[in-house]
């Protein structure tokens, strides 16, 4: 099992672990506020989504958001601010509530009804690793079909199932020759 280059980036190359450009895709299909939440707008966007129903004022409780009611309106209604801890914990909570608000939907569009979904492996940047040294790796394409595990390990933020989703479910596919897309510039996916 190539599992895992120990010592990558030794040589020159430059890239980061396929599950990382996974998370960023699908944070990026997730359409996160934009906004910062140090902005007015930004923290106001993010309390009225955590603040709207019950359900999202427990789930924020269970991320980590454990402040009074009056707090809250003392935010919203812009008569006190939060601390930076705070908005680190708002920060934290609007992730994570939204990974789990998006995630039945995003499941369904990326299995789209047993199809699954093209992914394309950019390789890594060996352009600083000397001639003798470099790899033959090239652009690949592969369908994933099952995305559950991965998703669900995406909303849940665990970095090591996702790693292990990740290679397991669809990196393995790519035949022997799969743990040269360890390390990739990028992920992508049509979704």
């Amino acid at each position: 099992m190539p599992d895992r280059n120990i010592e990558f980036g030794r040589y020159g190359a430059r890239g980061i672990k396929g599950h990382e450009a996974v998370a960023r895709q699908l944070d990026a299909l997730a359409n996160f506020v934009a906004t910062p939440v140090t902005a007015r707008r930004g923290l106001l966007a993010r309390l009225h989504y955590l603040t709207r129903t019950p359900h999202a004022r427990q789930a924020a409780r269970e991320a980590g958001l454990t402040v009074t009611d009056r707090t809250l309106r003392a935010w919203l209604d812009g008569r006190r601010s939060p601390s930076r801890q705070n908005l680190e914990r708002i920060e934290t909570a609007y992730r994570a509530v939204r990974r789990h608000n998006v995630a039945r939907y995003l499941l369904a569009r990326l299995n789209r009804a047993g199809r699954g979904t093209r992914v394309e492996f950019h390789p890594l940047d060996q352009s600083q690793v000397l001639g003798p040294r470099q790899r033959a790796v090239s652009f690949r394409t592969l369908n994933v079909r099952h995305w559950d595990r991965i998703v669900q390990a995406w909303a849940d933020d665990d970095m090591t199932a996702l790693d292990d989703a990740w290679i397991n479910d669809a990196v393995v596919d790519l035949g022997s020759e799969w743990g040269q897309y360890e390390y990739v510039t990028n992920i992508g996916f049509a979704a």
